[in-house]
């Protein structure tokens, strides 16, 4: 084939591409007006199309994954889709995504903070000091590692009505690693009020609404990704030295 032919045909392959990347972005951009006409309510933060032909996934604030139709005529509210060749959820890969924080940036001067051994490996923990969950983490992973720098945000929850009191009791004493410890692990804490009053507890809950963290015990690991409950020490280690993104 002649050169001048290979150039024409280039250029013919490349309009034809160009043309199905517009038409794609017209989709997505004709069924975000769909959806945000049917969906009034409800605020849209992205659209975007999926891998399965004519299925539409639409994120609604703060974190909701939503799939519809490009009518919107029909919606799968709940579920996941999986890639069955890959065997993995996308919803699942695309929550994470959504999910992940820059965690430099996160207030650690809200935190206290444990440095064990080079403390190289970082990690930042919001937890409730009456949370059973916060405290097998504690005892069953945490207590085990090492080389590791741990932020604690106090993130006490309403459903425990006396947490609100243990954590400023923590957040008072001069030592509260020590502090946070003999309650976690051994069950004992100072009885009455805490001694200041300057516990930054609604600032920690307003930072975790920012991170979208709604239960305890949930991390931030170095990586962005935030995990919530309370996993075992290898999945832990396996998080903590997992690559920034």
């Amino acid at each position: 084939m002649q050169a001048p032919v290979l150039k024409r045909v280039a250029a013919v392959i490349m309009a034809i591409g160009f043309t199905a990347c517009v038409n794609a972005a017209n989709d997505v951009d004709d069924v975000k007006a769909v959806a945000t006409k049917k969906f009034p309510q409800q605020t849209i933060k992205s659209v975007r199309a999926t891998p399965v032909k004519g299925l539409y996934e639409v994120v609604f604030a703060p974190k909701q994954i939503v799939y519809i139709d490009a009518k919107a005529d029909f919606a799968f509210v709940g579920g996941n889709l999986v890639d069955v060749k890959k065997k993995i959820s996308l919803t699942e890969d695309r929550m994470a995504e959504l999910t992940r924080t820059d965690f430099n940036k996160l207030p650690f001067e809200l935190a206290f903070k444990t440095v064990r051994g080079t403390g190289a490996r970082k990690v930042a923990v919001f937890s409730d000091p009456d949370c059973p969950f916060c405290k097998r983490l504690e005892q069953d992973t945490m207590k085990t590692l090492d080389d590791v720098t741990i932020y604690t945000f106090l993130m006490p929850l309403s459903m425990h009505p006396d947490a609100a009191r243990k954590a400023g009791v923590v957040w008072c004493n001069a030592d509260r690693q020590k502090t946070w410890n003999d309650w976690m692990l051994d069950g004992k804490i100072a009885e009455g009020k805490p001694e200041c009053e300057d516990a930054p507890l609604a600032k920690i809950a307003a930072v975790a609404q920012d991170v979208g963290v709604t239960a305890t015990p949930t991390m931030v690991f170095e990586s962005g990704e935030v995990v919530a409950g309370a996993i075992d020490k290898d999945a832990f280690e396996a998080k903590l030295a997992a690559k920034k993104h």
